[in-house]
C-alpha cells in the first residue's frame, strides 16, 4: 500500500503548445481533463494505438523527473515531460491495470507512457533515455471531479 500526492498540474490545449500549471483541473469520466488536448482529440497521438478515454490523464513521479535531473545532468522541468499530473510517493509503475484515487477521482492505470521521439524533439537529447521504464502512466477517468495539487494518491478505487 502507498498514499502519496500531487505536486503539479499541467494541461495544453492543443498537440505541441506549452503545458500550462494549474491549481485545480476538472476530469470528465470517459472524455480528459477540461482544458486538455485528449479530451478533445487535438493530441499529438490523438486516435493511435490507445483511445484517447484511455490516455485521458497521464502522470509521472516527481521523483523521477529528480532522478533524470541528476543522472543525466538534465534541466527538466515538470511543464517539459508532457504529463498532466505530477506525483509524490506513488509507485506508478506498479499501477497498470489498478484503480487508484486522486482526491476524489477514481482512475485505472492502462499503460506505461514511455518517453518517445516526440518529446525528446520538445525538450533536449537526452531526455528520452533518462526516463526510459520512470515515464510515467496513462490513466483513464472512472469516475470524475476535481483533482487539485495536495490531492492524495491512494491504491484502489472507491
Amino acid at each position: 500500500m502507498f498514499e502519496g500526492s500531487v505536486v503539479g498540474i499541467y494541461i495544453a490545449a492543443a498537440s505541441g503548445v506549452p503545458m500550462q500549471a494549474h491549481d485545480e483541473v476538472e476530469a470528465v469520466a470517459g472524455a480528459g481533463l477540461v482544458g486538455d488536448r485528449y479530451a478533445t482529440a487535438a493530441g499529438t497521438y490523438s486516435g493511435r494505438r490507445l483511445d484517447d478515454a484511455h490516455r485521458a490523464v497521464t502522470l509521472i513521479e516527481s521523483e523521477a523527473i529528480r532522478a533524470a535531473r541528476a543522472e543525466g545532468r538534465l534541466e527538466l522541468d515538470a511543464a517539459e515531460t508532457r504529463r498532466n499530473l505530477v506525483t509524490a510517493g506513488v509507485p506508478l509503475n506498479h499501477l497498470v491495470d489498478q484503480e487508484f484515487e486522486v482526491g476524489g477521482v477514481r482512475l485505472r492505470g492502462v499503460d506505461l507512457s514511455e518517453p518517445c521521439a516526440y518529446l525528446e524533439r520538445e525538450t533536449r537529447p537526452g531526455v528520452r533515455a533518462a526516463l526510459i521504464h520512470r515515464g510515467g502512466l496513462r490513466a483513464e477517468i472512472l469516475a470524475g471531479g476535481w483533482i487539485r495539487v495536495g490531492d492524495r494518491v491512494r491504491a484502489g478505487g472507491a
